[in-house]
């Protein structure tokens, strides 16, 4: 094969065209708890996390909720995934021995997220969120209907692999997804550039600047506790109970249950067996989605 320009954007096409495929064909389920937010900037400050401005009669003149800056701020990352082609394999026309390393470069683009995202659930005992407690805390501060200052527990500690039950059936979730320029795939091949020049390869690569945060900790619930019946019926009972600033139930629903591949076997039989241990129905058959991920294994 002659190379020239036409020929290195053929090429570079092929490669774009494999990548995207596998980017496109991968599974993931990112979307699923955390919402997607386009950045303008370096970072995101988010003044509105904590804010639930419920629905009141109106008497009087309007209460007006000021969604001012809650400090909690998201800083874009960014990231990159470079590879090298040797000129003479595409002068050779031996591209096909590439497509599957740039099939996995689109996987890989494509898990990335789920990476960030699910690791950062699992390092929700420990990382803060907006009111500065771990995301997963038994002391975030709020007010009762008289006022009072309490805290609310979503965390049950124990000594298990850690499992975490959310609300995802909302606009908001519980994380956020922040995309800065997402992720693109890149080429250099120009016969003048000094690395082409100097080491007769081509570079191909992807970019992206993005980051994953925490969202509002009432959407979630984290537990290290044994995952049975018993745990998982509480999980769900101090969820549906959580309220807003001033007493007033948020309505929370729990519809996904999170767990590392350890765990999948209980939760199977949790949510999709008909009888429970000791026979009887499972009333709990059905009442969440299920999501199985490496990614929420502690480091």
């Amino acid at each position: 094969m002659i190379i020239n320009a036409q020929t290195v954007d053929l090429a570079f096409r092929g490669f774009q065209t494999v990548y995207g495929d596998a980017y496109l064909e991968a599974p993931t389920h990112k979307d699923k708890i955390a919402m997607t937010v386009s950045s303008t900037s370096a970072d995101e400050t988010y003044g509105w996390l904590g804010m639930f401005p419920q629905l009141r009669e109106w008497i009087g003149p309007r209460h007006v909720h000021n969604l001012k800056a809650s400090g909690f701020t998201i800083k874009n990352r960014k990231f990159e995934s470079t590879v090298s082609v040797e000129r003479d394999h595409i002068s050779d026309d031996k591209l096909g021995i590439y497509k599957p390393a740039f099939s996995e470069m689109g996987s890989l683009a494509a898990n990335h997220p789920e990476e960030l995202v699910f690791g950062l659930l699992a390092s929700g005992f420990e990382a803060t969120c907006h009111d500065g407690h771990p995301f997963f805390a038994d002391d975030h501060p709020q007010t009762n209907s008289k006022g009072e200052d309490i805290t609310v527990s979503n965390f049950e500690d124990g000594g298990g692999p850690a499992w975490y039950l959310l609300d995802t059936a909302r606009t908001v979730k519980p994380l956020i997804w922040q995309e800065r320029e997402p992720y693109e795939f890149q080429s250099l091949t120009d016969h003048d550039d000094a690395h082409v020049f100097f080491n007769d390869q081509f570079v191909y690569g992807v970019r992206a600047r993005v980051n994953a945060g925490f969202g509002l900790w009432q959407l979630g619930f984290g537990s290290k506790a044994t995952l049975n019946a018993a745990n998982h019926a509480a999980a769900r009972a101090a969820m549906m109970d959580y309220r807003s600033d001033g007493g007033r139930i948020l309505g929370i629903r729990p519809t996904t249950l999170v767990v590392p591949p350890e765990l999948e076997d209980a939760a199977l039989h949790l949510l999709n067996t008909e009888t429970s241990d000791g026979g009887g129905s499972n009333p709990w058959k059905g009442t969440a989605e299920l999501i199985v991920t490496p990614f929420v294994k502690a480091a």
